[in-house]
């Protein structure tokens, strides 16, 4: 049986989900400095709930994660400031396609199979809905588990998933508000996406249309340098 999981506050499991995000799609600008995970934090697009920490909350949180060795403090050569990386693999391992979705539940709270998978892309590539089920029972099978599923709601037709890094989870704390509302006879369209939704869909996008952006220059180097 592996050691319990430490419980994590909702600063730390923003704190450790935005890290976790932004080493996949800004590694560039990876390990964080303060200011720009306090940002990552913060944002409107892939955030449920939207939070405004302010710094000191956002030090706080990483100085109990880094107690808990779930995060480190980078201070490489090239660089004025300090910043943050996560260590949540080291801690806990998991394959890549675990850690994606354990971000994603970290950053938007309880989803289904098919808003964990599109909402995953820019993170890892699941080939259909069965493969990231069956990610999902890996990480509600392990001792301790990871996620657990939760009982479908009236008026639901998918039942959704919930990480559990922040112990135990209450149904009862999944609120009317918090479900989706459901279908109605009189108006059988689907709702259009919302703000944040819509953001998401087209930083996933950018993101594609960037890498084979970057696909192409390498193709077109290989080939010149045929003739050369």
């Amino acid at each position: 049986m592996d050691e319990p999981l430490p419980v994590l506050s909702a600063a730390e499991i923003r704190v450790l989900g935005s890290l976790i995000e932004k080493q996949v799609t800004t590694p560039d600008n990876y390990p964080l400095s303060l200011n720009a995970l306090t940002n990552a934090c913060n944002q409107l697009s892939s955030r449920d709930p939207v939070v405004s920490y302010d710094e000191q909350t956002v030090v706080r949180a990483l100085d109990r994660l880094r107690d808990k060795r779930l995060a480190i403090v980078y201070n490489g050569a090239d660089s004025r400031v300090a910043r943050y990386k996560h260590a949540f693999p080291e801690a806990v391992p998991v394959s890549p396609a675990e850690l994606a979705l354990l971000c994603v539940l970290m950053l938007r709270g309880p989803q289904t199979v098919g808003e964990l998978r599109s909402r995953s892309e820019r993170l890892h590539i699941f080939e259909s809905l069965p493969a990231v089920e069956d990610t999902l029972n890996g990480l509600a099978t392990r001792q301790p588990p990871l996620v657990t599923k939760l009982p479908r709601q009236t008026g639901t037709k998918e039942s959704r998933f919930v990480h559990l890094l922040a112990g135990p989870f209450d149904p009862a704390a999944a609120t009317a508000s918090d479900l989706p509302a459901a279908s109605s006879a009189s108006a059988p369209t689907a709702p259009a996406p919302s703000a944040p939704d819509r953001i998401e869909q087209l930083e996933t996008q950018i993101a594609a249309l960037q890498q084979e952006l970057a696909n192409l220059k390498r193709d077109f180097a290989s080939f010149r340098q045929q003739f050369e």
